[in-house]
């Protein structure tokens, strides 16, 4: 393929994922973005493979059917409550792929061939920085990826001087760089020097983040592999690469800023650390003064039945149950017969940005039904009943009535001021950040004990 071809493959696949990003900020385009995104990358990739600089069809078929058949496979398995845990991972093979495109243009002399000794400190300047960047990544994703799983502990790792720390890593590693630029031969090693400690600095950065930051840290990985793979691109010179770099991380970034101002919290205190001490467990821990009112199925069903208005809060624990099927057959009951159904959706609910409306979309629940925080707050006090499935940081009072709660100043769904409130969990243990929810004492607030799959099909079956 000619050179002005695989250009004008590059340009029309820059422009779908633009449009992807575009239809992936509104659920009802998401779909199409996604189709976008996909269009766009399969003629980048027909493009790179067409290009001239590539000749080694029999080992690119090696390495890509594999991968191909792992990806698709592991895709199709993968659950929605495992998502967050996927991503992370994924996260970390764009930060290994710049480390190991560094290295390789490190090692091959040819690269510098023919270049103007500026220009070769370019180039340098370029590795360095891509390795460095894929290196946080590869090790944070990791990281991440074994927090979500419950591989490693949900609590922050706040080890003494920790900021002092990192400073000096950074301090380091800015050091090795100016030692690596013009060294020649022994500057492979200050290259792995910084590899080394920049990877250590991706572990400690996010062992000191605790489980509440955790859907925050999964989008600014996202926002760390995009800059991974834009130095990919400086790296190789394909400019395709550096856009799609470009917007993967500047996007994540956005994202990442939106989160944060969803749970009233600076970006630079999320990614230091120290918020959020509770496993992913959910342990239980002293609770507020006062007596557990229990519910049963019927009981439940019976308010349901008996109320105009009813909110259906989502959280992880619906994830867990795979229960958002049958809460869209009950919501489809309750509307057929005359209720007003909405779902409240909170920026953090879950292990990923995201991760309800992508579960409510899978049922098939209508797009104009499920609003996000700052739109239906204020409709609480004329709501009869809310039903809160598994989620408890994201309705926890005390974020505004306890300014010693470590989520003191979250914005939080305010579903104490409705009449009655169903809270679904399986046991009166903390969430992932781990901080008592006095929710759970309120006179209007009975307790729905019990596996919340279980509990929806018995409620549907009142219905």
């Amino acid at each position: 393929m000619s050179d002005s071809l695989v250009t004008i493959f590059y340009i029309i696949a820059a422009v779908l994922f633009i449009l992807s990003l575009g239809g992936l900020s509104n659920q009802e385009t998401a779909r199409r973005g996604n189709l976008f995104g996909m269009l766009g990358m399969l003629l980048a990739l027909v493009a790179v493979t067409a290009s001239k600089e590539v000749t080694a069809y029999a080992i690119l078929a090696i390495a890509l059917f594999p991968a191909v058949l792992i990806g698709a496979t592991l895709a199709r398995r993968v659950k929605m409550t495992e998502m967050p845990q996927l991503v992370a991972i994924l996260h970390s093979f764009v930060g290994a792929a710049a480390v190991l495109v560094g290295l390789g243009l490190q090692l091959d002399k040819s690269s510098h061939d023919g270049l103007l000794p500026i220009e070769v400190t370019i180039r340098e300047i370029e590795v360095f920085v891509g390795v460095c960047i894929g290196s946080i990544t590869f090790t944070g994703s990791v990281i991440a990826f074994g927090k979500l799983q419950g591989l490693l502990s949900g609590k922050p790792l706040l080890l003494p001087a920790r900021h002092f720390l990192n400073l000096v890593i950074v301090a380091i590693t800015i050091l090795l760089g100016i030692l690596f630029a013009g060294h020649g031969d022994n500057s492979m090693l200050f290259l792995l020097g910084a590899m080394a400690i920049t990877g250590i600095l991706g572990v400690h950065l996010v062992m000191a983040i605790g489980g509440a930051d955790m859907p925050v840290v999964v989008s600014m990985l996202n926002s760390y592999s995009g800059w991974a793979a834009a130095a990919a691109g400086f790296m190789l010179g394909n400019d395709l690469l550096i856009i799609v770099g470009a917007l993967v991380g500047s996007s994540g970034l956005i994202l990442s800023l939106i989160m944060c101002r969803g749970m009233n919290r600076s970006l630079i205190s999320v990614i230091l650390g120290g918020f959020g001490t509770g496993d992913s467990g959910g342990s239980t821990v002293d609770t507020p003064d006062g007596e557990v009112t229990s519910i049963e199925v019927a009981q439940t069903a019976d308010m349901l039945n008996n109320a105009n208005s009813v909110i259906i809060v989502p959280g992880y624990g619906m994830a867990v149950a795979q229960a958002q099927h049958t809460i869209a057959k009950i919501t489809k009951k309750l509307r057929d017969n005359g209720k007003q159904v909405i779902f409240a959706i909170h920026p953090v609910a879950g292990r990923l940005p995201g991760h309800m409306n992508v579960l409510l979309a899978e049922a098939n629940i209508p797009y104009d039904i499920v609003l996000e925080l700052d739109e239906i707050n204020h409709t609480f006090p004329a709501t009869d009943v809310v039903m809160v499935i598994g989620a408890n940081d994201i309705v926890n009072p005390s974020a505004l009535d306890d300014p010693a709660s470590p989520i003191a100043g979250m914005p939080v769904l305010e579903v104490w001021k409705a009449k009655d409130v169903v809270v679904m969990k399986r046991s009166m243990g903390t969430g992932y950040a781990g901080v008592q929810n006095p929710l759970f004492f309120n006179e209007n607030t009975s307790m729905l004990f019990g596996d919340a799959g279980e509990n929806v099909d018995a409620i549907l079956a009142d219905l």
